[in-house]
């Protein structure tokens, strides 16, 4: 099957991991001459960027709002909206990136339309992880989540571990393919852009880096803890990029252990790119990650990432190669594996350059396009999807 596609893509337009990764599969298809219908409550963050971009589209599922319901409708929007394009634009498919609600609207529009006989629009549902581990397993939600994902003609994750996750907390004997996150190889390259290091750090001194939502689970107060350890050793300064539930707890603990006066907090940027490549260290100590795209974006910008062990960070980050990974909580062995790195030119020289060259082998977007498109082909034409095939 060789001809142009036409992809409805249901998704979450705020900044978040999900989104972030529908948009940029999204543009990469579109660039190779395939129609693609975004469908969301507001315009995606990444698709606002002041550009054309050919083959894209963009509709707005209605929101309605009524005093006797006290619950909004997204889910139910976002399925009628998904049943008016696929009749418009004669979807061939919709991506559902989260489980909840993007696949549960998805497999609802699709019923709809099987009963009225208008087209049998299949369903991609890919996992990103909270959807799976908090949101999903909440009681509430628990049996809708499980039913999309086995009515889904395929189900992808982004890192093993959240395929074992699923299967273990929904019982899912149906198979469930694993296609890692991707980055953008040009954009975060780590070459010199508008953003200097003297505009945070005097000469010497280093540049630590974390991005993230601020989410309990990204455990912030940790960043600083870790901080307070490396800046009794080498002269540094924290740049803290995003927000989040987290931020005034992290924000009171910079003040009790007196690194207030080199931490950042910058909030929510869109050239992150710019930060990377001023950055000698990521910092990215999280309970858990499905995948980890900040820490590839940083590979992939040639800085060193120190991480925690056990989630999917492990799929993304190589321990002692192209970083450090190390065990959930441990402050100590978090900052001295950070200042192993900041005291070592060399060391930090040569993770960056593995994190580069592992970045371009395995995870460079048209390579994880490519392998979604051949997903899409096999569940079109019914033939049994071979699998994709893993990156060392």
């Amino acid at each position: 099957m060789d001809r142009k596609l036409r992809i409805g893509i249901a998704c979450f337009a705020t900044y978040g991991g999900s989104g972030v990764v529908a948009t940029e599969l999204g543009r990469e298809m579109a660039r190779a001459g395939h129609k693609i219908h975004f469908i969301s409550n507001q315009l995606p963050f990444r698709l606002n960027q002041g550009e054309f971009l050919e083959n894209v589209y963009y509709h707005e599922a209605s929101s309605v709002a009524y005093d006797a319901i006290p619950s909004a409708m997204y889910g139910f929007e976002i399925a009628s909206k998904v049943i008016q394009i696929a009749e418009d634009e004669s979807l061939d498919l919709l991506h559902a990136h989260y489980a909840v609600p993007h696949a549960i609207s998805g497999i609802m529009a699709k019923e709809v339309l099987k009963s009225q006989r208008s087209r049998d629009l299949k369903i991609v549902t890919t996992l990103h992880g909270t959807d799976i581990t908090l949101v999903g397993r909440a009681p509430a939600l628990f049996p809708l989540t499980k039913w999309a994902i086995e009515q889904s003609d395929a189900v992808t994750t982004v890192s093993k571990w959240l395929r074992d996750e699923t299967k273990k907390t929904f019982g899912i004997e149906n198979d469930i393919h694993v296609i890692h996150n991707f980055v953008d190889v040009n954009r975060f390259s780590g070459n010199p852009g508008p953003c200097f290091k003297n505009h945070f750090a005097a000469p010497g001194e280093k540049i630590i880096l974390h991005v993230s939502n601020f989410r309990p689970v990204k455990r912030l107060q940790d960043i600083i803890r870790v901080f307070a350890e490396i800046v009794k050793e080498v002269p540094a300064r924290l740049l803290l990029i995003g927000d989040g539930p987290e931020r005034e707890r992290a924000f009171q603990l910079a003040r009790q252990l007196n690194v207030m006066d080199r931490t950042y907090f910058l909030g929510k940027q869109n050239m992150i790119e710019h930060y990377y490549s001023i950055s000698d260290l990521l910092l990215f100590p999280s309970e858990y990650e499905s995948f980890g795209v900040t820490a590839l974006e940083a590979m992939s910008s040639k800085v060193p990432v120190v991480a925690t062990s056990g989630s999917g960070l492990s799929e993304v980050v190589e321990d002692a190669v192209t970083g450090y990974l190390r065990p959930v909580g441990d402050i100590q062995a978090l900052a001295e594996a950070s200042i192993s790195i900041l005291k070592n030119d060399s060391i930090a020289r040569n993770m960056g350059e593995m994190g580069r060259d592992r970045a371009v082998q395995c995870f460079q977007a048209h390579r994880i396009s490519d392998t979604y498109m051949k997903l899409y082909q096999s569940v079109l034409s019914g033939q049994t999807y071979a699998g994709a095939i893993p990156c060392g």
